[in-house]
């Protein structure tokens, strides 16, 4: 269950990330080791080995998601008979809520949908498996997967999570709602400026605007100035001007008070899938989050929406293509090979790509994006199409984050309802979350 009360950054998707968005989860655990051949077509693939297999597999979503995920491993299972993989979901909160305890009593699931935010948590404590052993034999095949996408899953020397897909932030907008509202849909170089004429014209309109989820727009707005969430090393905060904390929370609060966001009693009670967006109900003008989450909204809202750019200046420092998200295999597990297998397929499978669609992201694999092209829909083609423009509109991504961090985006979350709360200044918030934060990360070095 969500929280009782979430913060302003908080209301318009659950992302995580990552981004993410919030759906399902689920856990396996499996066994084998035979020497696995590409993956091409489920008739291509059928295991040799004659043991049963089962495997554990975790993830979270949508209903969509979940759907086509059974799909794809329905088309696994047959191709391997031996194999029964045995899944569970659900909301992207209590997923993390359900894999702390698996992590702690050493029984994860031997597959797991890993998110940026988490990587280091878990990797960073050798929970998750070194998969460079499987790279190396083609178990796991990264032939056709750029140097980038995978050392995106490196920790500490390891790649402990294989990249599955790439997302890029983004304002998914209905410019048809701006319009009848006599609102003129902004360009790719709108600003902050712009976002803000925009939300009070919506406001006025009986519209709200989506909301920024803190512990990623926060740091993608430091980005734009030049500045990082933390230092190179993950010992500290990366920016030193608390300055930025003020003006970017200012605004925040600015929006809030106008009621041209979600109010955090109504954001408390979202369950955080498509259908429960306000963008998809017709009451927000948009949705701030990843690109992978524009085709759950497009399909749920039945309406056209479109991929916008987040406000600038200088957005082109802020954005940054991003691991949509990860599989990594627990290290605990006593079926790896069997395991990195899967992932294998999921990645290099074009026909299990058929089914994905690049709904977790953009397909790392350059022979699976070039087969679907002629394929997809005219939103997959929308989401394929605003990756591509990101990635020549960029900057390098930031090292994963830091142990700790998972403390210091519920800090910033808690802060940030402080502010919204009128409990605490922006500026008493500003130097207590730097004083706590530092705190955290100094208590988490090794």
């Amino acid at each position: 269950m969500k929280k009782a009360v979430v913060t302003l950054m908080s209301l318009s998707m659950i992302f995580t990330a990552t981004a993410c968005s919030s759906g399902t989860s689920s856990n396996q655990s499996g066994g084998a080791t035979t020497a696995p051949t590409t993956t091409t077509t489920p008739s291509a693939t059928v295991s040799a080995s004659k043991d049963p297999v089962k495997l554990r597999m975790a993830w979270w979503g949508g209903q969509a998601r979940h759907d086509y995920t059974l799909k794809v491993i329905e088309m696994y299972e047959k191709a391997h008979p031996n194999v029964k993989i045995e899944a569970e979901y659900a909301a992207f909160d209590d997923y993390w809520k359900k894999l702390a305890p698996q992590a702690a009593a050493n029984q994860l699931p031997d597959i797991i949908q890993m998110d940026i935010s988490y990587l280091t948590q878990y990797g960073g404590r050798n929970q998750l498996a070194d998969l460079t052993p499987f790279t190396k034999s083609k178990i796991l095949n990264v032939d056709d997967v750029s140097p980038n996408a995978v050392s995106g899953g490196q920790v500490g020397g390891k790649l402990v999570a294989m990249n599955i897909g790439v997302n890029a932030l983004t304002s998914i907008m209905d410019f048809e709602m701006l319009k009848k509202a006599n609102i003129t849909p902004p360009e790719k170089n709108w600003t902050w400026n712009d976002l803000d004429e925009i939300t009070a014209k919506a406001k006025a309109a009986g519209k709200i605007t989506g909301g920024f989820r803190d512990d990623v727009f926060f740091p993608y707005y430091l980005r734009t100035l030049g500045q990082k969430m933390y230092n190179a090393e993950g010992t500290a905060l990366g920016y030193t001007d608390d300055k930025l904390f003020v003006d970017y929370f200012n605004r925040s609060q600015k929006y809030y008070d106008a009621g041209s966001v979600l109010a955090l009693d109504k954001a408390a009670q979202k369950k955080g899938t498509p259908e429960d967006d306000e963008l998809t109900l017709g009451n927000s003008i948009s949705s701030n989050g990843w690109s992978n989450q524009f085709i759950g909204l497009a399909t749920a809202s039945k309406r056209e929406l479109v991929l916008q750019p987040m406000p600038g200046p200088d957005a082109n420092k802020g954005l940054f293509l991003k691991p949509s998200m990860y599989w990594s295999v627990s290290s605990s597990s006593k079926v790896q090979e069997e395991a990195a297998k899967f992932i294998d397929f999921w990645i290099n499978d074009i026909e299990a790509n058929k089914i994905i669609k690049g709904e977790r992201g953009v397909p790392v694999a350059s022979k699976v994006k070039e087969a679907l092209k002629p394929l997809l829909s005219p939103n997959e083609i929308k989401v394929f199409d605003y990756v591509a423009w990101a990635e020549k509109n960029s900057a390098p991504m930031d090292p994963p984050n830091p142990v700790g961090s998972i403390e210091i985006e519920k800090l910033l979350k808690d802060t940030a309802e402080k502010i919204m709360y009128k409990k605490i200044t922006v500026q008493e918030a500003a130097v207590s979350f730097r004083k706590d934060a530092t705190a955290i990360l100094d208590k988490n070095k090794k």
